[in-house]
């Protein structure tokens, strides 16, 4: 899985399909962590064109998220919500959610909520539900994903073990066995410091990868195709 422009720990190749939804929605801060822009993934079987359908669903706090669902022609599926970085549009996810749908994948919004709105879903299977995050968007996907015993697989990028006062290895303790990915540039030093360290003596499954280029989060994602590749396989392995 190696490239020259991306290392890999532990890596295993894979094979798989999935499926693509996505939405966006204010940013909040502190333990509810609502209103985060998402971008929600849903695995399924053969390749199919992506197209997308709108659909709505209620936050915690009664807000209604909008988002756009790409489905797979085979379904019940496996499911992601992947959560952006601060500050950058929800469009960051767009290369990576087609991909996913290429893959037969979906992509949406608010973290919590999506997650309780795939659970809802007939077609999306109990037990293979993920999360994924870029940056802050990493720290709020790990909270959210230590707190819901239903999310089955994680996958960061560039994290932090410490951002704007949320720090996550309390929450990545509380994940605990559950599998992890963990994904940064080795050139963005405290990224990659946080990746090593979460994955040192992890109480379950730990997956580290570094790529040689100069990025971070979703920006690391557009620029190593290596990195969506990595994201992409890691849900069609953790999510059966």
């Amino acid at each position: 899985m190696s490239t020259p422009n991306s290392q890999s720990a532990n890596s295993q190749g894979v094979a798989g399909n999935r499926l693509v939804l996505r939405c966006n929605a204010p940013w909040k801060l502190g333990v509810g962590i609502l209103g985060v822009v998402a971008a929600l993934v849903v695995g399924a079987a053969p390749c199919v064109e992506a197209a997308g359908r709108p659909v709505s669903f209620r936050s915690e706090d009664g807000r209604t998220v909008n988002a756009l669902v790409f489905e797979p022609s085979q379904r019940p599926s496996a499911a992601v919500v992947l959560v952006p970085m601060l500050g950058r549009p929800k469009d960051d996810w767009d290369a990576v959610g087609q991909r996913l749908a290429d893959a037969n994948i979906m992509a949406s919004g608010d973290v919590r909520a999506a997650v309780t709105y795939l659970s809802s879903r007939p077609d999306v299977r109990p037990g293979a539900i993920g999360i994924g995050g870029a940056s802050f968007g990493a720290s709020l996907a790990a909270i959210a994903a230590s707190g819901s015993p239903v999310v089955r697989s994680l996958a960061l990028v560039s994290p932090s073990l410490e951002y704007r006062g949320v720090r996550i290895d309390a929450a990545m303790k509380q994940y605990g066995g559950r599998p992890a990915l963990l994904l940064a540039s080795s050139r963005d030093p405290y990224a990659a410091r946080s990746a090593r360290e979460l994955a040192r003596d992890p109480p379950g499954p730990r997956e580290a990868r570094f790529s040689d280029t100069t990025a971070h989060g979703t920006v690391l994602l557009a620029r190593d195709p290596e990195m969506v590749r990595a994201l992409v396989e890691w849900f069609q392995r953790t999510l059966p």
